[in-house]
Parts: structure tokens; sequence; C-alpha cells
């Protein structure tokens, strides 16, 4: 803070939100092994540097997908943080030599999709706990709404076999099925579970093991390729330096990087430019509040600006929350449609502020109010408890006294 106001110096990436705290309050977290660049101080950093982001962007009146499109290769390329994959992965050069080849299908393809919209897939269907009846209604409605692209999260080997069959007779053969195993497996399980369930051909199976087992991901990649199944992961990377670790092993065929887990855009960018140098397509982790807000952005400034496609990128559609936003990224008719309101799409709506805000929300004397009102039904049992074990003891006396 610097005179009430946060100062950035230009070019120096993420290093500059350093300036926000003083240095023996960053010295002190780092002693407390707080981090570095993952956990409560790295989504701090996310929120922080997203939401300069978002007013940079409602400064110059554009969405921030076009203010990132409109910047020079040498603008752009002077936020990012090199620290760590320097040389062994990426170089500024490679950046800039490849932003400046690109250059000239910009206009062409951001004409392109803003008549076309971005392609999404739906997890509607797919949630565990359905009943086989509302997965098949749930699928039904999807392919009237023109999704591409369903995934179910898997859990028990008979339940998904029978899910996945459910989903293949209303979906059809051209539409892709992806499946979600939240870090459920081991190595070996995740292989032997997967093969099984390759005769449903899944386009993908996202985070078969530990989201830490960047060679995990990699064996369980080896041995799946010959199903043609592949391996998306990504979400709980919580920086550059792990999404190295995933490419450089070869254990994923889909990069699904988290907006609010990694450092802001400047962080996330570097992590576009190094699964675009390894060949991996980026399809983001979305599905929280704001998420799908922020993620847009930055798939469309990849669409016009790296890699100049959409062939086997794609995102994740859940619909819960949008109500909350002012300008909220919906889906419709299978895809997304390209945001135009100034900022990053994650501006609240008063009222939703006023009742969620932490203290003195509605929301947050509800729960107060509901906390004192267990708390006096405990003490109400207990007082009742104490009343009937004194009568209890009473009558013991009587009984021995007579």
């Amino acid at each position: 803070m610097q005179n009430g106001g946060i100062y950035i110096k230009v070019g120096q990436g993420l290093a500059a939100v350093n300036h926000i705290l003083p240095k023996e309050y960053i010295e002190t977290l780092s002693a407390l092994q707080i981090g570095p660049e993952k956990g409560v101080m790295h989504l701090a950093t996310a929120a922080i540097v997203n939401a300069l982001l978002d007013l940079w962007a409602r400064i110059e009146d554009k969405s921030v997908w076009k203010l990132l499109v409109d910047m020079t290769p040498d603008e752009l390329v002077s936020t990012m943080d090199f620290r760590y994959i320097y040389r062994d992965t990426m170089t500024e050069e490679y950046m800039k030599g490849k932003l400046k080849q690109n250059e000239p299908r910009k206009k062409e393809l951001e004409e392109t999709i803003r008549q076309t919209g971005y392609p999404a897939y739906t997890t509607q269907a797919g949630w565990l706990g359905y009943t086989d009846e509302k997965v098949e209604e749930l699928c039904r409605k999807s392919v009237q709404d023109s999704f591409k692209g369903f995934k179910l999260k898997v859990g028990n080997l008979a339940d998904d076999m029978r899910r996945c069959k459910i989903v293949e007779e209303v979906i059809g053969y051209e539409t892709k099925l992806m499946l979600d195993a939240n870090q459920v497996w081991d190595v070996d399980e995740a292989i032997t579970w997967m093969e099984m369930l390759a005769k449903y051909s899944p386009f993908w199976i996202e985070e078969p093991t530990s989201p830490d087992d960047a060679l995990g991901h990699a064996e369980i990649r080896k041995k799946l390729k010959t199903h043609d199944i592949g391996i998306a992961s990504g979400e709980m990377c919580a920086n550059r330096i792990m999404f190295k670790q995933f490419l450089k092993c070869n254990g994923m065929d889909f990069c699904q990087v988290d907006a609010a887990r990694i450092g802001g855009v400047n962080e996330l960018l570097v992590v576009y430019f190094m699964a675009e140098k390894a060949g991996v397509p980026v399809c983001p982790h979305t599905g929280g509040v704001g998420l799908s807000e922020m993620i847009l952005h930055l798939q469309i400034w990849d669409y016009i600006c790296l890699s100049q496609t959409d062939e086997n990128r794609m995102i994740e559609y859940v619909d819960q929350q949008y109500e909350h936003f002012r300008y909220p990224n919906e889906a419709s008719h299978g895809v997304y449609q390209v945001p135009i309101a100034p900022g990053y799409s994650t501006e609240l709506k008063q009222e939703s502020i006023q009742d969620f805000i932490y203290s003195t929300s509605n929301s947050c004397q509800r729960f107060q109010d509901l906390k004192m009102q267990k708390k006096m039904k405990k003490i109400k049992r207990l007082e009742t408890t104490l009343t009937e074990k004194k009568e209890e003891n009473q009558t013991e006396k009587k009984d021995e006294t007579n």
C-alpha cells in the first residue's frame, strides 16, 4: 500500500504483489511455510491479481479477453513471471515469436468467435447420486441444447458401467463422453478400472489419481493410450511449476488449469504457453463461483492469439450460481457467447453481496441464528438429561430408605 492505493511496477509480473504487504509480513508468512506459491497465500495472490486485471479492463472499457488481445506481444510478455521455468521450459523469445507469428489472423478469428461462440460441454447429468431416470432425463435435455460433450463422475464400477451405457444410448457415438474420478484411485487401480470402461470410448479420464502425482498420471496415460483414452488433469495444480512437471513427463493430454488457484492471469498465460509448446490443449476447470466467467476470457484469448483453434478444446458448463453475477457467461446451444461487458465478468450483484458478505449479511445472520438454535437445543437436552438423572437418583434414595 502507498498513500492508500496499490502500486505495481510494470514488467515485474506477480512479484509486484509483494508491495501490497510490508516485507516483514511476507517474511513471517514464509517462515510459517504458508506456500510458497500454493495454498491460501497463492489463492489470495490470484484474487488480488485477477481483481486488478478486472479493474484495468473496466478503466479501458474493454472485456478482459479484448484487453489481452489488443496488447502487443512485448506488452503481454512483459507481465509474465518466468521464475523456475526460464530457458529449460519457456523463454520470452519463444512467446513473443509465437504471438507475432499469429498476428495476421487475429482480426479474422475475433470476428469468427464473436459469431460462433466457444464450445461447451456439460456435467449437468453426471453427478453421483442421481437416479438412472434423472441421468437419462438430463442427458436428453442437454442433447436438445446441442451440447457435444458430456461428463460423468465415476465411483462404483457396476454403477459406472450402467450409467455409461445409459448416457451412450442417449448421446450416441458422435458425441464426446468424459469421465471424472476426482482423485479416488491408485495408479494400478485407475488403469484396471478404465480398461473395463474402455468399451464406452471415453474421450478422457479426469484426475484418475492423486493430483500431485505427475509420474502416476504419466504411467496411467501410457497404459490407456492403446485404448485411445486421454488423461485430463490440472485443476488442483497450484502453480506453473506443477504444470511444468506434468507436461515434461507427458502426464496429461488435456490441461485443466484453474483461474482462481493459479496466481492470476500473469501466471495463467505462462501455463497456456507451456501447454501450447507441448501440444496439449487447454480445457480449463470451471464450476466454482466465477470460474466459468473468468476462464472464458482466457480461452477466447487463446483462440485468437495463441493456439488459434478450438479443436479438442472446450469449457465445462455447470448450471449454478450464475444468478449472482451482473454479466454471467451462460452457455446456450452448446456454446458460450463472447462477453462484451467491460471487465472479467465477475461483478457481483449488490443484493448478492449484501446477502452473503461475512459477519453482516443476512445469510451470515441466519447461520449464526441457526448455530444459536442448535446450541440452545443442546443445552435444553442437557438440562433435561440432568433433571431426569436427578429425579432418578432421588427415586433410588427413597427406595433405599424404604
